[in-house]
């Protein structure tokens, strides 16, 4: 009976919490401006990448967020989409959406680091996290944040958007047996991976993927990395260089971003800013799965129909390249304090995380 009486006296006041509830919510709207307003205002928007036009997976990709923007939103934002060289130079979109003549822009940050070194760290660094953790860094991490404080200096917003997972090394037209076979070495390879290429003296070169194929042909430079198995079958460089190196050391898991006109993107509706962050975060998810999916194929297709000779960097190459790395990366934060605070975030949480992959991921890759 006590059970019985408890029950009813808790079923009235629960009612009675509902009717008080209801009766703030209703006062807390008559006395308040209201819920954010959804216009029916359109946006069109320009997006520049450094991407050649409708490139597999990287420009596709952002095709392919265009029209979901279009749909999530309803018709209300419509973005056209420009490869590298369509409306401005693939370098130099960047500028483009900084200073505000373009609304977005595709590509990797360390494409920037002429801006700023610490702009470089959040692509990837030589012997640095693979896709997954580089994720669980901007994401769980603290990764993002410092990116967006970075890029708020040059009037952008940053949004992770897509990654290659572990890249080649690139293709040679020499053998590399020793780490002073780089010695005079031209290759075209970004970042920070270009800097320890220049402390094994060699030669780093920058240039947009649409020029790859032809600076190798010519002979203005004697290798190149671009991306992996996939890209570099669809490019051809099987064609024109006679080695195929792995691993990709330089780039591990190299985020790509879209960056965003942060005066433009602040004056969108709630909903639209976070249809924008939605459609990066899918293009994220998409562009690597695509990624792994085909690279397994097309470099079956390289070894066994156009009889590639694909090579592994010897573990004295590597111990050499990983000496060079540690010395480039410790010459940067040297010299720059946001390259200084954004690489001990990024070590630290590396630190934590192969703590945890020696568990994981590696005893199982060891383990089959």
């Amino acid at each position: 009976m006590k059970r019985k009486e408890f029950l009813k006296k808790a079923s009235i006041a629960a009612v009675g919490s509902s009717l008080l509830v209801q009766s703030c919510k209703s006062e807390d709207a008559d006395s308040s401006t209201g819920p954010a307003i959804i216009t029916n205002k359109k946006y069109k928007w320009k997006l520049v990448t450094t991407w050649p036009p409708n490139f597999p997976v990287l420009g596709e990709g952002c095709n392919m967020l265009a029209e979901w923007v279009k749909t999530m939103s309803g018709g209300r934002m419509e973005i056209n989409v420009y490869g590298g060289g369509e409306l401005v130079p693939a370098l130099e979109s960047f500028e483009a959406v900084s200073s505000g003549a373009v609304e977005m822009g595709h590509g990797a940050a360390y494409y920037w680091a002429g801006k700023s070194p610490a702009l470089q760290f959040f692509t990837t660094i030589p012997f640095g996290l693979n896709a997954q953790q580089i994720d669980s860094w901007m994401y769980c991490g603290g990764g993002l944040e410092l990116w967006e404080e970075n890029y708020a200096r040059f009037g952008l917003v940053p949004f992770p958007a897509g990654n290659t997972g572990v890249q080649m090394a690139g293709w040679f037209n020499k053998e590399i047996n020793s780490i002073d076979d780089f010695k005079g070495l031209k290759m075209r390879i970004p970042g920070l991976g270009g800097k320890v290429l220049k402390k094994a003296g060699g030669t780093a070169v920058l240039s947009a993927g649409s020029e790859i194929y032809t600076n190798l042909e010519r002979g203005v430079i004697d290798a190149t990395e671009w991306i992996g198995p996939y890209h570099d079958y669809k490019m051809g460089f099987h064609n024109i260089a006679k080695y195929y190196y792995a691993p990709g050391w330089h780039e591990p898991g190299p985020i790509l971003d879209l960056f965003v006109n942060k005066r433009a993107f602040d004056g969108l509706a709630p909903d639209l800013q976070e249809i924008i962050r939605t459609a990066a975060y899918r293009l994220n998810a998409w562009a690597t799965s695509e990624f792994e999916a085909k690279n397994n194929f097309y470099l079956s297709k390289l070894i066994n129909e156009e009889g590639v000779d694909v090579r592994r960097f010897s573990d004295d190459v590597l111990a050499g390249l990983k000496q060079y790395s540690q010395e480039v990366i410790e010459e940067v934060i040297a010299g720059d304090e946001a390259s200084a605070k954004v690489y001990e975030s990024l070590m630290k949480f590396s630190k934590e995380i192969r703590n945890w992959s020696e568990y994981s991921e590696k005893l199982y890759y060891n383990s089959i």
